[in-house]
């Protein structure tokens, strides 16, 4: 299996190169709007038939090079087969921030120490900070087109990073690890050896309280300078949550290693699931990024040489995993406990979730291997 992660690096350019730079991606957002508007007027998505329609006043009039040229074309491209097969109407895309997509090995390269890249003016090589990129350069992985960022007036480079991953067959497994996501705790994880761990989530609830509050408080005034500060906070919130998600997946990733299933919940419907959740309620159940989270896990999982299905999340906290018996009843949900109403047995109701799941990836394993 072919593993795909998104590594980001920052990057440190002297004045002279950023000056390079912003005129390159400048130029190429041009020639992104010049190929959008022939796309558009002409519903040509073939690059040969872009390519003798734009590529003179590409090189010509907005001064690209050769290969900015044939990459803009594709970018360009891209993102309208994007509309075609999202199935939204035919619109004409705009490119409103500067951009640049540079192709390996053609727009740019990398070793452990620079980063080489094709400018306007002709090939710069620009430090960067290496930490966390030094297991990309051994030699088993692969770079990709990579997107040249400016946020911030900070430079950064977003490069896809591919390796083949040996994924283990089900006879490979030696121990499952239920995972239940949650609002107190937002992951749960039981395993086979019967250990539960809790990743703890009332500190990350108060601080979702925050944001929810300042959001409430800006959009009261209705001003300029409120809906920019509005835009800034939920860019903070996003890269907030996102990071925590890497955090908890590489614990998870790394407590559990390989040969292992992780099982998780399919939480696909959540959304229409809180349809009947109180509206003062509503933001804090559906606010975190469960279905990223759950992606995170499975690609970690990958990595480590192990799996991560999604099951259906139907009674994982509402049966008993020591009897069977399913009831509404069983769990307290103000509590956050639960009950068997049967056999009696007790716990946290997350870590029923987790249990619950862990006894599914069981019968999946069962199921694999064709015993009933």
């Amino acid at each position: 299996m072919i593993v795909t992660v998104t590594a980001k690096i920052k990057i440190k350019p002297t004045d002279s190169q950023i000056e390079a730079l912003h005129q390159t991606m400048i130029a190429y957002r041009r020639g992104c709007n010049l190929v959008s508007d022939c796309v558009f007027d002409s519903s040509e998505l073939k690059q040969p038939a872009l390519h003798r329609m734009t590529y003179q006043t590409l090189r010509g009039t907005i001064g690209l090079r050769s290969q900015m040229a044939q990459s803009v074309m594709k970018t360009v491209i891209a993102r309208y087969k994007t509309i075609r097969s999202s199935g939204h109407d035919w619109t004409r895309v705009q490119f409103k921030k500067p951009e640049y997509d540079l192709v390996w090995n053609r727009d740019y390269s990398l070793n452990s120490q620079l980063f080489s890249v094709n400018t306007l003016q002709g090939r710069i090589k620009v430090p960067f900070e290496s930490k966390g990129m030094e297991a990309y350069f051994d030699g088993s992985w692969t770079f990709g087109t990579a997107k040249l960022v400016w946020k911030k007036r900070k430079w950064f480079l977003h490069i896809p990073v591919s390796k083949e991953i040996a994924v283990p067959g089900l006879q490979d497994i030696e121990q499952v690890a239920g995972i239940d996501l949650g609002i107190n705790f937002i992951a749960t994880a039981y395993g086979s050896d019967g250990k539960t761990v809790f990743y703890r989530g009332r500190a990350l609830k108060r601080k979702r309280a925050n944001y929810k509050r300042l959001r409430s408080e800006l959009q009261r005034k209705q001003t300029a300078s409120s809906r920019r500060r509005l835009k800034q906070i939920g860019e903070r919130e996003t890269r907030w949550m996102t990071d925590v998600n890497h955090q908890v997946s590489k614990a998870l990733a790394r407590r559990y290693g390989a040969n292992t299933l992780f099982v998780l919940e399919d939480l696909t419907g959540i959304r229409r699931a809180t349809e009947k959740t109180r509206l003062k309620d509503r933001y804090v159940t559906v606010s975190w990024a469960f279905h990223q989270l759950r992606k995170m896990v499975e690609y970690k999982a990958q990595l480590v040489g192990s799996i991560a299905i999604a099951v259906d999340p139907r009674h994982t906290s509402q049966a008993c995993p020591v009897c069977g018996h399913i009831a509404k009843e069983n769990r307290d949900k103000g509590k956050h406990r639960f009950q068997c109403r049967d056999c009696g047995y007790a716990s946290n109701d997350d870590r029923i979730g987790a249990m619950n799941l862990c006894l599914k990836g069981k019968q999946y394993l069962l199921q694999g291997a064709g015993v009933a």
